[in-house]
C-alpha cells in the first residue's frame, strides 16, 4: 500500500514545477508533460486493474505501458493507488457558482473532472435574443455558442457540457403559463432545440415537477425531443412525479423516447416516500420492457437518501402558474389557500412529516439562522405551527428557500446504484470551504458524491465492486451524452485522471456539517494539467467547454 511518503517520492523536477519555481534538472531529457508511475490503472470499462504507466503530453494520454521508457517533466509514484479516468458528473448543478467561483473546489476535491449540465428542463441557452450581445454577468446566454465562449473566458478548472433545458425554452416562448403551445410556437421551441443541437448540446432535459415544464403535454415534450433521435442524444428527465405516480411517470418517460426515437435517460430515480418503497421492482420492470422493446432507457442517482429542491417543490404545481408573484398571492387567497394547504400537508405526510424538511438555504439575509434546521423543530422552537412557518419564509424569500427532504431507502438505493443501466451522478453544486461559493446550507452530495460512492456503497456495503463503480463514474456517463475522448484511460483520450485510495478514499460532508472535503483524492488531472495533488490545489485551470459534434 503506498504511504503519504511514496506518492510524495517524484523528481525533483516534478515537484518544482508543481511549486511554480523553474523545473531545470530533467527539462532537456523529458519528452513527456506527466507520467504517472505503477499505479492500478482502471481504464474505465468494468475491466480488472493492471500496474501501469500512464504518460500524458499536449493535454492527450500519449501511452500506457507496463514500464514506460519515457521521461516527464513531472513523474509521480502511485504505485497502490488506482489510476482512473476523470469523473464524469452527468447530472450537475455546478455551473451554478461557477461564474463567481470558477475554482470549483468541491468537484475537483471529488475527483470530477467533467461536469453535464443544463439539468432538470434549465439551461444557460438560450435566453430570449434580445439586443444578442453576449454578457458574463447575466450568466444566461441567447445561443449554446455565447454560452461555450463565456465559459472559455471563465477558464473554469472543471470541463463543462450542457444539454438543452426544454423549461427554459418553453419560458422564453410562453412564459410561466399553464396552456398549450400554438403551432407557431411549438415551431419556434422545435427551432430553439434544433439550434442548440446544432452549437454542441449533448442532449435536451426536462423538470416536470418544476414551473413551466409541468405545464407541457406528451406532444410537446416528443416533438421537442425529435431533433435528438439523428445523432442518438439522450432526453434526460426529472419526472412528473417521483412518489406516488412514479410509474405512470416512468411510462411517460419511456413515451416521449419512443415517440421521438432517442435514448431516454431518468434523472436520479428515487421511489419517495416509505409507501412508493416497495414499487423498485415494477420500476425496473418497466425500463427492462422498453430496453426489450427497443427503447435505450437508463438513469442515474446519487448516492444519498435525501433529496435537496425548492420548498415552492412542496405546494401542488396548478398554485404555481404564471409566476412566483402569483404563488405567493394564492397561499393568502381565500378562494385558494385552503385547497393549497391541505395537498401541500399530503406532500409533507408522504416523506414522514415536518421534520423529514431541512432548511438548506434561503434569500433574505434575517432568515439565515434557520439554514441547516429541521422545519418542524425550527416552527417549534418559534412557536408557530411548521405550515406557517414554511409559508412565511416563502414569502419572505419571494419563494427563494431550498430544502433537504429525507424520503428514500437504503436498500432501493443500493439496487438502483448496481443496477447495469444504473449511473452515478451528484445533482449537486459547486462549493467551497472559503469564497463565494461558501454559501447556504447545501445538500452533502455537492461535496462528498463520489468518494461516497467507493467508501459506502463498495467498501462499506458492497453494492458494487470497485470496477463497476468506476464504470458508472466514467465510461458510462461518457458514452451516454457522447463525450467520445474522455471517460476511459487510452492512448489518444483526453487526459482526465484521478489518482485516489480505494482502502481509504471517503466522504466528510454531512447533513449538518457539509462544507468539507473528502480525503483520499491523491491527484486530479484535467486535460493533462495538475489540478490537485496531495490536497493542494494548483493555481492552473484547464477546464474547458465541451461541446459535442
Amino acid at each position: 500500500m503506498t504511504t503519504r511518503r511514496d506518492f510524495l517520492r517524484t523528481t525533483s523536477s516534478a515537484a518544482a514545477l508543481f511549486a511554480g519555481a523553474p523545473a531545470l534538472i530533467l527539462r532537456s531529457r523529458a519528452n513527456a508533460d506527466i507520467i504517472l508511475r505503477n499505479g492500478n490503472v482502471f481504464a474505465g470499462n468494468g475491466t480488472a486493474s493492471r500496474e501501469l504507466d500512464v504518460v500524458i503530453s499536449g493535454g492527450r494520454i500519449t501511452s500506457i505501458a507496463k514500464r514506460a521508457p519515457d521521461r516527464g517533466v513531472t513523474e509521480i509514484d502511485v504505485r497502490g493507488l488506482a489510476v482512473a479516468p476523470g469523473f464524469i458528473d452527468i447530472h450537475s448543478h455546478g455551473d451554478g457558482s461557477l461564474w463567481e467561483d470558477p475554482r470549483a473546489e468541491s468537484l475537483i476535491r471529488q475527483g470530477i473532472t467533467t461536469i453535464v449540465v443544463g439539468q432538470d428542463g434549465s439551461s444557460r441557452a438560450p435566453r430570449a435574443t434580445g439586443d444578442g450581445k453576449e454578457d458574463d454577468s447575466r450568466r444566461q446566454f441567447a445561443t449554446f455558442a455565447q454560452l461555450w465562449s463565456s465559459i472559455g473566458r471563465l477558464q473554469p478548472s472543471v470541463n463543462v457540457a450542457s444539454m438543452v433545458g426544454l423549461g427554459t425554452i418553453r419560458d422564453v416562448v410562453i412564459g410561466g403559463k399553464d396552456r398549450p403551445a400554438t403551432p407557431d410556437e411549438l415551431a419556434r421551441m422545435e427551432q430553439f432545440v434544433r439550434a442548440a443541437i446544432a452549437d454542441g448540446a449533448c442532449g435536451a432535459s426536462t423538470g416536470l415537477e418544476y414551473t413551466p415544464g409541468a405545464f407541457a403535454p406528451l406532444g410537446e415534450l416528443i416533438a421537442l425531443c425529435k431533433p435528438l433521435a439523428a445523432r442518438g442524444l439522450p432526453y434526460a428527465t426529472h419526472m412528473r412525479n417521483e412518489d406516488d405516480t412514479l410509474i405512470e411517470a416512468i411510462d411517460e418517460a419511456i413515451a416521449v423516447a419512443r415517440g421521438a426515437g432517442c435514448p431516454l435517460q431518468i434523472s436520479h430515480l428515487k421511489t419517495q416516500g416509505p409507501r412508493n418503497w416497495n414499487k423498485l421492482d415494477t420500476a425496473f420492470a418497466r425500463i427492462a420492457a422498453a430496453r426489450a422493446a427497443g427503447c435505450d432507457a437508463a438513469f442515474d442517482r446519487y448516492p444519498y437518501i435525501a433529496y435537496q429542491t425548492g420548498l415552492t417543490n412542496v405546494f401542488p404545481v396548478w398554485s404555481r402558474d404564471d409566476s412566483v408573484d402569483a404563488f405567493l398571492a394564492r397561499l393568502q387567497d381565500p378562494a385558494t389557500a385552503a385547497r393549497i394547504k391541505q395537498e401541500a400537508l399530503g406532500k409533507v405526510d408522504l416523506i414522514g412529516g415536518w421534520d423529514n424538511i431541512m432548511i438548506a438555504n434561503v434569500g433574505n439575509a434575517a432568515d439565515r439562522p434557520a439554514e441547516g434546521a429541521r422545519l418542524g423543530a425550527y416552527a417549534k422552537n418559534h412557536g408557530v405551527d411548521p405550515y406557517d412557518m414554511a409559508t412565511a419564509l416563502l414569502q419572505r424569500n419571494h419563494g427563494n428557500v431550498g430544502m433537504v427532504g429525507f424520503a428514500m431507502s437504503e436498500d432501493n438505493l443500493d439496487r438502483i446504484l448496481a443496477h447495469p443501466q444504473g449511473m452515478v451522478c451528484s445533482d449537486g453544486g459547486a462549493f467551497a470551504v472559503d469564497g463565494p461559493s461558501h454559501r447556504g446550507h447545501p445538500h452533502p452530495r455537492g461535496l462528498g458524491t463520489f468518494p461516497r460512492i467507493v467508501a459506502r456503497y463498495v467498501r462499506e456495503r458492497k453494492a458494487l465492486t470497485l470496477e463497476q463503480a468506476i464504470d458508472k463514474m466514467t465510461s458510462l456517463p461518457a458514452q451516454r451524452v457522447h463525450l467520445g475522448d474522455r471517460g476511459r484511460l487510452a492512448p489518444t483520450m483526453a487526459a482526465d485522471v484521478v489518482v485516489f485510495d480505494p482502502a481509504t478514499v471517503q466522504d466528510t460532508a454531512t447533513y449538518a456539517e457539509p462544507f468539507q472535503y473528502p480525503t483520499g483524492i491523491a491527484a486530479v488531472i484535467v486535460n493533462g494539467t495538475v489540478a490537485l495533488r496531495d490536497g493542494q490545489r494548483s493555481d492552473r485551470h484547464a477546464g474547458t467547454a465541451l461541446r459535442v459534434s
